[in-house]
């Protein structure tokens, strides 16, 4: 191993010189992580987070934007736009399968009748027959 000039300091493997060093209060990423910086899955949740009012039934109220995504999902499901349906028991599916592979012994989890149910609907509605 090479000396250092000052004293019996080994220089090697995570020992650098000691001229090399940084210095007292330096960083070795000056610039570092640019902030601000966001992800698209921070700015999406950031987006639907925003609060947005709705006039329901004559009254005004504060709700987020995720919450009014759903209101109007099912709303068009519930008048039996087919489309709106089929994304619905999707995201139920996807929803109860979640909670399922996350162990969540729930009482409101879909029954397993209630899967078979919803995967009928979802064959029906693509033109499958089973």
């Amino acid at each position: 191993m090479p000396h250092d000039n000052e004293g019996d300091y080994q220089v090697g493997y995570g020992q650098p010189p000691r001229h090399s060093r940084f210095k007292k209060g330096q960083s070795g990423n000056p610039k570092g992580r640019p902030s601000g910086k966001k992800t698209l899955s921070t700015v999406l949740s950031d987006a639907l987070a925003e609060l947005v009012i709705v006039v329901n039934n004559g009254q005004r109220r504060k709700i987020t934007k995720l919450e009014a995504i759903g209101t109007q999902l099912v709303n068009k499901a519930a008048a039996g736009d087919p489309k709106a349906t089929q994304q619905l028991l999707a995201l139920l599916l996807r929803d109860s399968e979640s909670r399922a592979d996350a162990g969540a012994a729930d009482t409101a989890t879909v029954s397993e009748t209630d899967h078979e149910i919803i995967q009928r609907i979802l064959a029906r509605s693509r033109g499958e027959e089973r």
